[in-house]
């Protein structure tokens, strides 16, 4: 099986090559699950042959995606996901100082999880469960659809009594996963942690599910805890009513310090201070999968944020891995990627 791995990074160098002040804390840490991606590519008969009908995920067990590994001609691509790792994986790779908590199996695709996860300049704080470590299959037909095998294994199994402010020590922002809305007590227990250890609170919300499933405490959660908001136009429209951008961003304005509105092609709109920047999406080849966008384009601007830039310098980083992303099959990026992300900043 071809396992896809990233350059580590020195932490004490930031993406010019300068050394960063000893002083300064710009560490991000996630919390999320801990999932394994499967991607092979595969015919349109395959998938017949499945009974799957093409698109969408569906919860399986584990023993049901080792069958199809079994079945499939091709040499699977092995990645860490799950949307906060994916955010964090990116912070990694851009030379940023970055943390992921989660939970995995003691597996060979947990143990595979955590390598990937440190080779990509990332400090994993992963408990070890005895369920196998959760992994989503993707099957990719010629058209580029993807049509996904879930099974969420040991990443159900993080402890709330386990998160402490330890946890987060030395973090500038904590990423928080929008999908734990879906385990309260986890949900609270990270909230509750991160904000003792001093760090700003980023929530993205993951879909507009999550929203309309958790709206009893979201705004709560939100008005507590939260200082950065992420939202897409399906998530904002869930959360504040209004399928006006304008009046979107500017009712997020009024839940969290930096608000962020993402449009997709449309670029993205970052309330802050009482003012709404516009930030235009980078330009260039149409897209050929946009899985893990959201999730990359959340690391380039928290990787602004921390290290202080300007909102629109920390926008352009986020829309160039937003683009990137969406030029490659699943959420990881080779490194010419990442280095022409860094020759545009």
């Amino acid at each position: 099986m071809l396992v896809m791995l990233c350059k580590p990074y020195n932490n004490d160098i930031d993406m010019f090559g300068e050394t960063m002040p000893e002083n300064r804390v710009t560490r991000i840490t996630g919390i999320g699950s801990a999932l394994v991606d499967i991607l092979t590519n595969e015919s349109d008969a395959f998938l017949t042959a499945l009974g799957k009908e093409k698109g969408g995920m569906t919860l399986v067990e584990d023993r049901d995606i080792q069958q199809i590994l079994i079945e499939t001609t091709q040499t699977p691509v092995v990645v860490p996901g799950g949307a906060a790792c994916n955010t964090i994986v990116g912070v990694g790779n851009l030379g940023g100082d970055a943390r992921f908590i989660g939970r995995r199996g003691n597996d060979a695709h947990g143990q595979t999880f955590e390598e990937l996860v440190a080779n990509c300049n990332v400090e994993p704080l992963v408990s070890i469960s005895d369920s196998p470590t959760g992994k989503v299959l993707s099957v990719i037909t010629p058209d580029a659809q993807r049509s996904m095998f879930t099974f969420l294994g040991a990443s159900t199994e993080l402890d709330p009594a386990l998160i402490s402010p330890d946890m987060f020590k030395d973090t500038a922002i904590s990423m928080i996963e929008g999908y734990l809305l879906f385990n309260k007590d986890l949900m609270m227990a990270a909230l509750t942690a991160a904000k003792a250890a001093g760090s700003l609170i980023a929530l993205d919300l993951a879909s507009f599910e999550v929203v309309n499933a958790s709206r009893e405490i979201l705004e709560d959660i939100v008005k507590d805890f939260v200082d950065i908001l992420i939202a897409n136009e399906d998530e904002a429209k869930a959360y504040t009513g209004h399928a006006d951008e304008q009046k979107a961003i500017e009712k997020l304005s009024e839940q969290a310090s930096y608000a962020v509105l993402k449009l997709g092609e449309r670029g993205s709109y970052i309330s802050h201070q009482g003012h709404i920047t516009r930030i235009h999406a980078q330009q260039g080849n149409a897209p050929i999968d946009t899985t893990g966008a959201g999730d990359l384009w959340a690391a380039g601007f928290l990787f602004g944020i921390a290290h202080g830039f300007p909102i629109e310098k920390s926008g352009k980083i986020a829309s160039a891995c937003g683009y990137e992303v969406c030029q490659v099959m699943g959420a990881h990026l080779p490194q010419d990627a990442w280095s022409r992300i860094k020759e545009l900043i």
